[in-house]
């Protein structure tokens, strides 16, 4: 249950970033509602996927998983550039989640 509780704080970070993008500088109220609800909503079923997950472990994926999927979407829907170091980035970023668990940090 965890890791199902997790996935919907990465989702709901993912969303609350990406609308704090189309809020303009908090001067658009609908995409800045949307931020301001989704990040009290992501920590908080961060939380909760920390009763049954390790604090490292569940970190690293919101992070990291967050942090490539904001990446991702600022290609697609804002039209950023991908450059080799951007792309490396983000790989060594999933690499770590990979590497934290396999080697047991749950």
């Amino acid at each position: 249950m965890g890791y199902v509780l997790l996935g919907f704080a990465i989702a709901a970070e993912v969303v609350a970033t990406t609308a704090m993008k189309y809020s303009e500088g908090f001067s658009r109220v609908g995409p800045s509602l949307i931020t301001v609800i989704g990040y009290p909503i992501s920590f908080g079923l961060l939380a909760q996927a920390l009763k049954s997950m390790s604090i490292g472990t569940a970190y690293a994926i919101w992070a990291g998983v967050g942090t490539a999927s904001v990446a991702a979407l600022g290609l697609v829907l804002f039209g950023e550039g991908l450059s080799p170091a951007k792309a490396a980035g983000i790989a060594l970023i999933v690499a770590g989640v990979v590497v934290l668990n396999l080697g047991g940090a749950h």
